[in-house]
């Protein structure tokens, strides 16, 4: 008995072409790839939303990080405790 496996799919969502493709060794997931003007711009595991891939498109930028030792010092009193 061999395990059925899904065939590979091509449909757009709004301005977005996506390329639905089974993943090696999954009977039944599929990895969704974001085509725009024919460049990939990312790949997804769930059904992708026209938001989605706006994300992918353009993503927000991210703030940098914080150190965490500079910023957490268990058991060190404050300099000025409040009230």
């Amino acid at each position: 008995m061999s395990i059925p496996t899904l065939e590979r799919k091509r449909f757009m969502v709004g301005k977005y072409e996506i390329i639905a493709q089974p993943i090696p060794s999954s009977a039944h997931m599929l990895r969704y790839n974001v085509f725009v003007d024919g460049n990939r711009i990312g790949a997804l595991l769930s059904m992708p939303t026209e938001s989605d891939c706006r994300f992918l498109e353009n993503p927000p930028p991210v703030p940098p990080l914080k150190i965490f030792r500079v910023t957490h010092r268990p058991g060190q009193p404050r300099k000025n405790p409040a009230s």
